[in-house]
């Protein structure tokens, strides 16, 4: 039966119950189980890929073919390695060698470079990269030698550092070449090498400056990084690693290891000269 509104009086009844009835009791959340302490995880150090004796053994047998390496780029005294040094950011020494030739012959001191002039720098630099950026460094870096120093190259890494474009790998070049300091200095191939042979693995140059620091022998601290930055440059390529030239390939633990039926005759001469020397 309808009345009035077109609802029927069970209709009505059923909705004045909704309206009136209480609201459902949320569900009482249930507390949360507490979670289980975990042991923490220590991170494991990667077990050494050499030896003591074979890292002695590796920088032995560096040592036997060239006991006194030297840097490649031509200096005079400890200024113009300097501005050689900050010269071959991004460019090879042969290229930093042959725009120095003449600009160390007019300007081998301090004194000399800031009266040259930073137009007339430039000038004699030109055929290298970022030589206008250089040029300017070198002449800032000649003034505060000459106001802080004396016009003498400081033998002190932080000092070396706060010179315009000087960096951690330059400071480190300077103070072993010039001053006989066993650093390393880190450049793309002693990096590289560091890591592809397993020998100082890093991700960052001061990483691999650091494992190479606690690796190599006392004895051959002084040369270290000139063995390896001549190995990477020559033997142990970028691209293509000349393996069969390789004076320390039987103990090369690196993954692009070219395999050989035999051991390279080099590496076997050197190696029996180091152990009769032994």
């Amino acid at each position: 039966m309808l009345r009035g509104n077109g609802k029927s009086v069970k209709t009505r009844k059923l909705e004045a119950t909704a309206e009136t009835a209480p609201a459902p009791r949320a569900a009482k959340a249930k507390p949360a189980k507490a979670k289980a302490p975990t042991a923490k995880k220590t991170k494991r150090k990667a077990a050494p890929r050499y030896s003591k004796e074979e890292i002695h053994e590796i920088f032995a047998r560096f040592h036997e073919v060239d006991p006194e390496p030297k840097g490649e780029l031509d200096h005079t005294n400890a200024f113009t390695l300097l501005v050689a040094v900050v010269l071959s950011a991004q460019a090879t020494d042969v290229g930093v060698n042959k725009a120095t030739r003449h600009l160390f012959q007019i300007a081998d001191t301090p004194e000399k470079m800031l009266a040259l002039g930073e137009d007339k720098v430039r000038e004699e630099i030109r055929t290298i990269g970022l030589y206008k950026n250089k040029a300017k460094n070198v002449i800032a870096l000649s003034q505060q030698l000459i106001e802080e120093h004396g016009g003498e190259v400081p033998r002190d890494r932080e000092a070396l550092e706060k010179l315009p474009g000087v960096g951690r790998k330059t400071a480190n070049v300077v103070l072993n070449i010039a001053f006989g300091e066993p650093t390393i200095a880190v450049d793309t191939h002693l990096f590289r090498l560091g890591n592809r042979l397993g020998i100082a693995p890093g991700k960052t140059p001061l990483e691999v400056e650091k494992a190479m620091e606690r690796i190599v022998p006392d004895e051959f601290r002084l040369h270290a990084h000139h063995w390896l930055i001549l190995h990477g440059r020559y033997v142990c390529k970028a691209r293509k690693p000349e393996c069969h030239r390789c004076i320390i390939y039987d103990l090369c633990k690196a993954d692009e290891r070219v395999p050989y039926d035999a051991v390279p005759e080099v590496a076997l001469q050197v190696a029996a000269r180091v152990a009769a020397k032994s």
